[in-house]
């Protein structure tokens, strides 16, 4: 055995045809699936489970412990589905009892350099962090969603499906879906209109998700009776369902 070979635990299982760089790590009850790429200086740290086509770059660490002090040592997991992109120096961590014991990615997301996903957080699919955008603890992020650089969004909170989130942005709010957030304080600057587009939606469906945002933000009427009147325009573009349940389930108030 070489110095520069990885490092791999005899209890780790790993798929066919998977390339692990040198001086790489893979830690205890990590399960890597077919076809994924590690780079060099990678640390799967234990009880992680990669499902396929995935690529980690190198200097990230995944499936590390959580930085929380509420966090004992118990075992705790981290899961992440088929292909996606870990970019150089990312982290992403494992659950902890509190938060349910395990952390959740889906497929197809880039995480760009420096990223980080803390504890119990739930990734969708098809989510984009841009570099050194970071999410707290028990986050919940939306299919779609954008994260932009340095852009932050504190525990407990909800990034809905297709919204944006500006730069340098510190979310302290949940994010209803189909929204741009951005400043700081934060605040609703109007539909993901381009995002929305390059995903397919067409000109009617965006039209009526502006109106409905247009009654929720600035028709001057309280949540309630906002949502009234929108719900009334799902018939037509049930599209708009998703933003009624993404401002119904928030429980911390959503971003203004």
């Amino acid at each position: 055995m070489s110095a520069t070979d990885p490092i791999i635990d005899p209890s780790a299982k790993i798929g066919s045809n998977v390339e692990i760089g040198p001086w790489t790590i893979i830690g205890p009850n990590v399960v890597i699936g077919d076809n994924c790429r590690i780079a060099s200086h990678v640390v799967i740290r234990s009880n992680t489970t990669l499902g396929k086509n995935n690529q980690i770059f190198q200097f990230s660490t995944v499936g590390e412990d959580p930085s929380d002090l509420k966090y004992k040592g118990e075992a705790s997991l981290l899961e992440i589905g088929d292909d996606n992109v870990i970019r150089e120096g990312a982290n992403i961590h494992r659950g902890t009892e509190v938060g349910g014991g395990i952390t959740r990615i889906g497929s197809n997301n880039l995480f760009m350099p420096y990223t980080h996903v803390a504890h119990d957080c739930i990734i969708g699919n098809h989510t984009i962090f841009s570099n050194n955008a970071a999410v707290s603890g028990h986050v919940e992020v939306g299919d779609w969603a954008i994260l932009a650089g340095y852009s932050g969004v504190y525990q407990f909170l909800k990034v809905g499906a297709h919204s944006f989130i500006g730069g340098l942005t510190h979310v302290n709010m949940d994010v209803p879906a189909y929204i741009i957030v951005n400043g700081n304080p934060p605040a609703a600057r109007g539909v993901n209109s381009i995002g929305l587009e390059r995903r397919g939606f067409n000109k009617d469906v965006i039209r009526a998700i502006r109106q409905a945002y247009k009654i929720l933000y600035r028709d001057g009427k309280t949540t309630d009776q906002a949502l009234s009147e929108i719900q009334d325009m799902i018939a037509e573009h049930p599209e708009i369902q998703l933003l009624v349940d993404s401002v119904l389930s928030s429980t911390k108030g959503i971003t203004r």
